[in-house]
């Protein structure tokens, strides 16, 4: 069937890529539909239960996302200067359009609990501007004998003031930061700085950014993937068509998404990146074969079809395993992934169709006499290239032996590596290290509690639980713990303002900075406390009917095992300390919630590309219909993936979601040319019926196109390394680590194995 079609393109090249691009503009028409989701929480299925809770938490406890601003003098911050300053600063910011007002926390918006004569007072710290010493100095002392605000609105060294600015929505961060963003370029001084973190700054950045990169790297890597394709071929109509075939493969591919209602998300915009290599595989072939067969044949089409002849079966299956290798993400507990492995396969089936059609149509197309000058030229010079290809070759198959037993040194090194492998993420370490959302990050953590978030939610059986003493000194006994640990900088909750206004309507005495031991004293307080200050005030920690609590952990680390550090301590915590009777705790927050999530795409990643594997070695034993073949077709992608694993391993580098994505990418390319060295090698021997003699045929034509894609694609993507986003990093730098595991194994270890096994291998099949 397959060579019908090539008998048809050939005959009507010019019908066939007209056809084609009229179903492209098809699928570009659908572009303009568009929609953009950068919130990685939707990661989770919207039914998933840590997210179905972590809605819950929010909207009982009025919790929103937050961004952080910090101010940084290099002297103080206590002078009427600064302080003005800051309080212009904070009230241009409640004017901003998706701040919510009245949950700034602020020095200009905080309430302090003080008492005069016996009576509670809860005002502003800093309802007028101090204007002389003696009022910056009371200023100061209030701050610093309120615990609740030390580390939260104000540093211990009185360097810097933050504001946290809760916003409506995730996505507004990155519109809302640059608004920030003008306002403090307009009032901080010279000696003064400004940053601005939040895990939903640092994800709505990236998001944003994202595009933007993608929009440079991409046509920076085809631009350079072009050059490379012309050092290989010397002629530039020799670009067109595997240029071509990526082009068509990621418009077909985007725009089916977009047509059939799917976001482009974090995943689904990565989709070119990792289509264009796949594309690209077999085109090589294709031209590389064309021009060894042309010179003899004199005749286009009777080139094409016996270049093609020899390639179908080992397109199909390269092709194939690449689809089954992503289309197995399918089954991720991750709906973007799902998504980015799906369309990907589909992609990667667009390619190979366009494989067999667009390309030999341009094919047909080229001037002949052009193509019969050019091909004169290179007709009998054997380049460096050949002489190193044809010495490899007779490396691999004379030295047989010693290279299994390096084979199976370098295997187990690279279990050893990936045996050092940590699974770890943090959404903030996307941006390089010299981004303003890294600098942000580490001085904001420096100065203060912590910008990375998670909550705490205690939860009775029955209204009035959180004022019982004994929960609410668990509470505050929890917070002790958590502020124990060295990645926890502080914690907030309904205990530290019970225990404040203990302390001051106790004379400030330090006897009684505890929780009250009556549950009627607990709810005086309360009482007094909403009815003198704002109600609002205790709506993040306590709800209407007292029944449950929300604790503030604020950490200065958002790693994924730092999260789980925390919560495994706190679990340590509550199993020596039993939790209250009829009490639950469960975490929440966007910190625990990026964990969750980051956990699940990996885990379920990996057991994914697990089971596809399987399903490849399936495909092998059909192929070659032979249960040993299949084996050894495997034996390069297992070594390719173990060995850049076991790089990543001991090159200390985190497996996080790009190197989980790129898991997909290594199961499909890996196999890509195991198929097209053992088909050829089969077929030459099958006509030669010498082993040496197949060896030294593999070690020409084959081995070319083999190398070309190997450098093309593990050079042609180094343009991703200069990116300020560290994923496109990863995945450039992986792409060339797999490739050279990849061709290597394959150019040297199966050589070896045929000169031992071919011939029983192939006795009675040829």
């Amino acid at each position: 069937m397959l060579r019908k079609l090539t008998e048809i393109v050939t005959r009507f090249p010019k019908s066939t890529i007209a056809i084609f691009l009229i179903i492209t503009i098809f699928f570009a028409m659908q572009f303009p539909k568009m929609k953009i989701d950068t919130d990685p929480e939707n990661m989770l299925e919207q039914t998933q239960a840590d997210r179905v809770f972590y809605d819950k938490v929010k909207k009982e406890f009025g919790i929103n996302d937050l961004l952080v601003v910090g101010i940084v003098d290099e002297e103080v911050i206590f002078n009427s200067d600064t302080l003005a300053r800051i309080a212009r600063i904070t009230d241009e910011i409640l004017r901003i359009k998706g701040v919510i007002i009245e949950d700034v926390v602020s020095l200009h918006t905080s309430d302090n609990v003080t008492s005069e004569g016996g009576t509670l007072v809860v005002k502003r710290f800093m309802e007028n501007i101090p204007q002389d010493r003696a009022q910056i100095e009371k200023l100061k002392k209030d701050l610093y004998a309120n615990p609740f605000y030390v580390d939260k609105i104000i540093s211990k060294d009185g360097k810097a003031a933050s504001i946290y600015i809760p916003i409506e929505k995730k996505d507004q961060s990155f519109r809302i930061s640059k608004e920030i963003e003008k306002i403090l370029k307009t009032e901080l001084a010279p000696n003064q700085k400004y940053y601005i973190a939040g895990l939903p700054i640092a994800e709505d950045t990236f998001g944003h950014e994202m595009f933007v990169q993608m929009g440079i790297t991409a046509p920076m890597a085809g631009f350079f993937i072009m050059l490379l394709l012309f050092l290989i071929f010397r002629k530039p109509i020799a670009l067109i068509p595997p240029m071509l075939d990526a082009m068509l493969s990621v418009i077909w591919t985007m725009g089916l998404l977009i047509g059939m209602g799917f976001t482009v998300h974090i995943m689904s915009s990565m989709i070119p990146i990792f289509l264009m290599p796949i594309a690209l595989l077999d085109d090589i072939h294709i031209l590389s074969g064309f021009f060894d067969r042309y010179p003899a044949i004199k005749d286009k089409r009777k080139a094409l079809i016996a270049t093609m002849k020899d390639l179908y079966r080992p397109m199909f299956f390269t092709s194939i395993t690449s689809a089954v290798g992503f289309g197995s993400l399918a089954l991720a507990p991750i709906p973007p992934v799902r998504v980015f492995g799906l369309f990907v396969a589909f992609g990667i089936m667009a390619a190979w169709l366009f494989t067999n059609t667009i390309v030999p149509a341009i094919i047909m197309l080229m001037d002949s006499k052009k193509l019969d000058a050019f091909l004169e030229k290179r007709q009998g010079r054997i380049s460096f290239a050949d002489k190193m290809l044809k010495a490899l070759g007779n490396f691999s198959f004379n030295k047989a032996k010693i290279i299994l037993v390096a084979s199976v040194l370098l295997l187990l090194t690279g279990v050893i590596g990936i045996y050092q492998i940590r699974i770890n993420d943090n959404p903030v370490k996307w941006f390089k290290p010299t981004h303003k959302i890294r600098i942000a990050d580490d001085v904001m953590n420096k100065f203060f509690g912590g910008t990375y978030m998670a909550y705490l939610m205690i939860e009775g059986d029955k209204e009035d639980t959180i004022k019982r003493p004994e929960v609410m000194s668990y509470i505050d006994g929890l917070q002790n713990h958590l502020e124990s640990l060295k990645i926890v900088g502080k914690t907030s909750s309904v205990a530290d303002i019970v225990k404040r206004i203990n302390y001051v309507l106790h004379d400030e005495d330090k006897a009684f900075d505890v929780v009250p031991q009556s549950q009627s004293e607990i709810g005086q307080y309360l009482f007094l406390f909403s009815m003198t200050g704002d109600p609002d005030d205790l709506d993040n920690f306590l709800d209407y009917n007292s029944q449950k609590a929300n604790i503030w952990v604020q950490m200065k680390g958002g790693e994924n095992i730092q999260m789980r550090d925390v919560e495994k301590s706190t679990t340590d915590f509550m199993r020596d300390n039993p939790v209250p009777k009829d009490i639950t705790i469960r975490w929440s927050g966007l910190t625990y919630i990026n964990m969750i999530w980051q956990n699940l795409m990996v885990w379920g990643m990996l057991k994914a590309v697990l089971g596809s594997f399987w399903i490849v070695f399936f495909l092998m034993v059909i192929e070659f219909r032979s249960l040993r073949m299949g084996f050894i077709s495997m034996l390069p992608l297992t070594i390719a993936i173990v060995s850049s694993y076991g790089f990543v391993g001991f090159a200390g580098k985190d497996y996080d979601m790009p190197i989980a994505v790129c898991s997909a990418l290594a199961l499909g390319m890996a196999i890509d040319f195991a198929i097209h060295y053992l088909q050829r090698f089969k077929a030459v021997y099958r006509e030669l019926k010498d082993i040496e003699a197949a060896n030294t045929f593999m070690a020409g034509e084959p081995y070319r196109a083999i190398m070309g894609n190997a450098i093309v694609i593990s050079l042609g993507f180094l343009p991703l390394i200069t990116s300020t986003l560290t994923p496109y990093v990863t995945v450039g730098t992986f792409f060339a680590l797999l490739m050279v595991f990849s061709t290597l194994a394959t150019l040297i270890l199966l050589p070896a194995i045929m000169r031992l096994l071919g011939k029983s291998l192939f006795r009675g099949r040829i």
